[in-house]
């Protein structure tokens, strides 16, 4: 696999698990909509009054799994960061292209949005012998 096939292979999933930390240390997941950039960085929506929200600002490492189908699965390791106002329009563009419905929830008040930046991804098959897996790292 290479990265253009792992870019298809990401963009057609429209849902991950994210998952994070608390402030006491305890692990968190939650089920998001995703939308994919060509660096393949993911982009959710949320609301600031969410778990996810209160974790990611105080810790901004996380993890997803995205994909199940066909025994084929994808692990990716990041950096979430809340795009500044100069960037913020390239990353709704891109998650609207993916859920035509989002445009609708910037009338609410708590809703933000997060970027993640891949730090490791690992992509695996496990639906062919011998099973197939694929890693990548970022610094």
């Amino acid at each position: 696999m290479d990265r253009d096939e792992l870019y298809y292979y990401m963009t057609g999933n429209s849902y991950a698990v994210v998952s994070g930390v608390n402030g006491q240390g305890r692990p968190e997941s939650a089920l998001v909509g995703i939308a994919i950039t060509p660096a393949l960085e993911i982009i959710f929506d949320t609301l600031k009054t969410t778990r996810k929200y209160a974790n990611l600002r105080a810790n901004p490492l996380c993890s997803f799994v995205i994909g199940w189908q066909d025994e084929q699965t994808l692990q990716y390791e990041g950096r979430a960061f809340i795009p500044d106002t100069t960037e913020l329009e390239c990353y709704r563009q891109i998650y609207f292209a993916a859920w035509p419905d989002a445009p609708a929830r910037l009338g609410w008040a708590d809703v933000v949005y997060f970027a993640v930046r891949p730090q490791w991804i690992r992509w695996s098959d496990y639906g062919v012998e011998p099973t197939a897996i694929r890693e990548w790292s970022w610094p």
